[in-house]
């Protein structure tokens, strides 16, 4: 019953957008004003999110995360993460989000069942935090991470997206920070998924430029051993023992070969790819009431028609009609 497409990829993974809003405006993400979001009409209820995880469980899916926009926005989340966690089959629930409102939510989150949280930070200098985001909530953005520590969250990474020319005086304070409280940064290649056409190549911090600056200021660091080939992150840990560090080299070392991710777009829509073109509806399926076979044959059909990659290095390659918050991280 796995979802394995052409190129014997098993698909256990699903991401799931809660929302296309957001309350921060991450300059490579958002434009200043003007953002259309879906109208909340069109957005999928909890309900149908469930209806939908329900239909994918058996077809192997083990594996969900919560994104957005920033899922937090969504009123009464908890809910749903009750929910996903009860249904049978699922065995991890992660949820990405910048934390501003998380130290409002975390206690009711870890008492829903979630577990794991990816903290999307991209550095701890409160000008700069405003420069990237254009709002000034880096201390609640500390307060979030703070509470989520308190209640009991321990499985905590954070994403920080590596834009060249802006990001290199955050990489070591960002690993540093990390490695005294005991979490895991993720550092990402700036992609070509803004709504604003301001990515380049020239634009990206490539992983190796990363692991040769933190290398030097920190300490040195090695591949991990009989690291899960499928993560999107390549992890590094610390020749010390002092801790990991993950790089999602997208752009420079592509991990396409080794995908096994399908998403969910808040309005409905299935996507094979981050970067895919095409999207299959599955909204109209779910308010028509339709069968779990029939929802499970559009999943099918949506993996048996995985592209091999994204082609970010060819000359082929065609930015998605929708930006990165429209899409789900």
């Amino acid at each position: 019953m796995s979802l394995i497409d052409k190129f014997g990829r098993v698909h256990d993974s699903l991401r799931i957008s809660v929302t296309d809003r957001c309350n921060i405006r991450c300059f490579y993400c958002m434009p200043e004003e003007g953002v259309q979001f879906t109208e909340r009409a069109e957005i999928l209820s909890f309900e149908e999110i469930e209806r939908f995880v329900r239909a994918a469980a058996p077809l192997g899916v083990t594996k969900l995360r919560l994104t957005g926009g920033e899922p937090l926005v969504r009123k009464d989340l908890a809910k749903l993460v009750a929910r996903l966690v009860a249904i049978p089959g699922i065995r991890d629930l992660a949820l990405t989000t910048n934390a501003v409102l998380l130290d409002k939510h975390a206690q009711e989150l870890y008492d829903a069942g979630l577990r794991r949280l990816n903290i999307h930070l991209d550095t701890l200098d409160r000008e700069r935090f405003r420069q990237i985001t254009r709002r000034d909530d880096l201390p609640r953005v500390m307060a979030g991470i703070d509470e989520a520590v308190r209640v009991g969250f321990t499985r905590i990474k954070f994403n920080v997206v590596a834009v060249k020319n802006l990001i290199e005086p955050d990489i070591v304070p960002m690993a540093r920070f990390c490695r005294e409280r005991g979490f895991e940064p993720r550092f990402i290649e700036f992609m070509p998924l803004d709504s604003q056409l301001l990515w380049g190549r020239k634009k990206v911090l490539t992983a190796d430029e990363m692991i040769a600056m933190i290398s030097e200021e920190i300490g040195p660091l090695e591949a991990v051993p009989d690291a899960d080939p499928r993560a999107p992150a390549t992890e590094y840990r610390y020749v010390d023992g002092g801790g990991q560090v993950g790089f999602i080299a997208s752009v420079s070392k592509p991990f396409c070969l080794n995908c096994n991710r399908i998403r969910l777009t808040s309005d409905g829509k299935l996507r094979y790819c981050l970067f895919a073109i095409d999207e299959t509806d599955v909204k109209g399926l779910l308010r028509a009431n339709a069968s779990d076979e029939e929802i499970q044959a559009v999943i099918r059909r949506n993996v048996s028609e995985k592209w091999l990659g994204h082609e970010i290095n060819s000359a082929k390659f065609v930015p998605p009609p929708r930006p990165m918050y429209a899409i789900g991280g």
